[in-house]
């Protein structure tokens, strides 16, 4: 780590211009955590670090390291996830993904299973095409990876087996509540047989197993609230990409990256 000058693998999870063609950047690296550097001229039309320093790239970096930033001196793509580029839904989607990442990730730590897992995510998404799938199950798996791992299996409040009945859900609490504990808890929501059976699985499984889940449109809803209420909880604020994947869900479009200035 002390050395001038070194080579690291990271994803772009947050850009903003800096100066007249510089980029400033934030990467999640698989060796190194989360850093900021520079991109000199990475605006400028010839660039050659431009495009393979655009948001959610993975690309392979030498950066030297400088007194508040560091600098980035080259940078190769090794994936786009060029499928995923042509759908504004799964872009917001992988906006998403990084302003996660982004939040639950201190700077220059290495986290090489939490990188794995976003790695894994992003080509998740570009491979199948599935955003509401691959981000609950990115949710899920960010929640047990930091320590927050919702009981599924028994009443977080007694202890007691769940019954395959509608139980309650609390993140407060730690995870899902039976209904004796769960009825008068009035900041808890109604979790389904069927939602706790997928969330049950998506604890266990890969990405590829998660995104062959079938969903119907009332158990997605109903599992994406219950993990935006999670993620929401453990945070203590709501997330910006949320709002620009919500208005585009709802037909009002906006180009404007919420990562990206």
């Amino acid at each position: 780590m002390s050395a001038r000058v070194y080579r690291t693998t990271g994803i772009i999870i947050k850009r903003h211009k800096f100066g007249e063609a510089d980029r400033l950047l934030t990467i999640f690296t698989a060796d190194c955590g989360k850093v900021r550097a520079i991109a000199k001229g990475a605006m400028r039309p010839r660039s050659k670090l431009g495009g393979n320093v655009e948001l959610l790239t993975h690309s392979q970096l030498v950066l030297a390291r400088g007194r508040n930033l560091d600098i980035v001196t080259q940078a190769q793509a090794l994936d786009i996830f060029l499928p995923m580029r042509d759908s504004l839904e799964l872009m917001s989607c992988g906006f998403y993904l990084a302003e996660m990442v982004d939040n639950f990730t201190e700077e220059n730590v290495e986290d090489r299973d939490m990188f794995g897992l976003f790695l894994d995510t992003l080509r998740g998404l570009s491979e199948t095409g599935d955003g509401e799938r691959i981000v609950r199950y990115f949710e899920l798996r960010l929640l047990g990876h930091l320590g927050y791992s919702p009981q599924l299996q028994k009443c977080a409040n007694c202890n007691n087996t769940l019954q395959p009945e509608t139980n309650y859900y609390n993140p407060a609490q730690g995870g899902v509540l039976c209904r004796e504990c769960g009825y008068p808890d009035m900041s808890a929501s109604t979790i389904s047989v069927n939602a706790l059976k997928v969330l049950r699985l998506w604890q266990r499984s890969d990405v590829d197993t998660a995104s062959r889940v079938k969903l119907n449109a009332e158990l997605t809803r109903e599992i994406k609230g219950i993990l935006r209420y999670n993620v929401r909880y453990v945070l203590e604020k709501q997330l910006k990409s949320i709002e620009w994947m919500d208005r585009l869900a709802n037909g009002n479009i906006t180009l404007e990256a919420p990562l990206s200035k």
